[in-house]
């Protein structure tokens, strides 16, 4: 399994919402058209929102080394649990009206995508494969933008309400950073719980949003009705 791809998996909060297309559009594969078609429904009550074929090769494009032509069955599964959650995320962030995205936040989530690929014209490729006619392709912009909609959500839902107090920054430095720390560097001299505060204190928020954000999950799952209607 790629591993980026799982641990886009298990970092849902930085992930977004994706643009999903109608259902039959077609959808250009290395020059091979296919049928684009629904893969599954999420809904809340309301109208359902679609996720289609397309909608998962968009997500694995922006997954560097995850295969595109063809996909993988285990790889596309999992693009589908990712997207499920974002849209149970996204109906949530709906009934929340906030500013939208700013073309410089944009810009900058198109930035952090990018560092992640070897170069640029590996990332133009591989946007390419999936449909994209290059970075200022208006679906892909919208996918970006959506990004940033969500992320400014989980800031406002649950990165902003954590508190990390000093005590549980000396236990994580106690109980887990000084030995893994001593296991990987055998040798040298320990930093001191002021010089890694910052860091402990950003793995600690990032750990608790993470767990705020599964069980804000399974409460979600238990409201929505989520249809799979399609193998992949």
């Amino acid at each position: 399994m790629n591993k980026a791809l799982v641990n886009l998996h298990k970092s849902v909060l930085y992930a977004a919402i994706l643009f999903s297309f109608l259902l039959t559009v077609p959808v250009s594969l290395d020059a091979q058209e296919i049928v684009d078609e629904t893969v599954a429904t999420v809904s809340d009550g309301g109208e359902p929102e679609l996720i289609t074929y397309s909608d998962l090769l968009w997500q694995l494009a922006l997954v560097p080394n995850a295969p595109l032509n063809p996909p993988t069955s285990e790889d596309l599964n999992l693009a589908l649990q990712v997207i499920i959650r974002q849209r149970l995320i996204a109906l949530e962030a709906k009934r929340v009206p906030r500013e939208e995205p700013s073309e410089d936040e944009v810009d900058e989530e198109i930035k952090r995508v990018l560092d992640q690929f070897p170069s640029t014209a590996d990332f133009v490729r591989r946007l390419n494969i999936v449909g994209f006619d290059s970075v200022k392709d208006e679906n892909f912009q919208e996918m970006m933008e959506q990004r940033v909609s969500i992320e400014k959500y989980v800031d406002f839902r649950f990165r902003s309400f954590v508190v990390i107090t000093p005590e549980d920054e000396k236990d994580y430095y106690r109980n887990v950073f000084t030995p893994e720390f001593r296991r990987q560097n055998p040798g040298l001299l320990l930093p001191s719980l002021e010089e890694v505060r910052d860091q402990i204190n950003q793995t600690l928020t990032e750990r608790k949003v993470e767990s705020d954000i599964e069980n804000f999950l399974d409460n979600a799952r238990d409201r929505a009705e989520i249809n799979v209607l399609s193998e992949i």
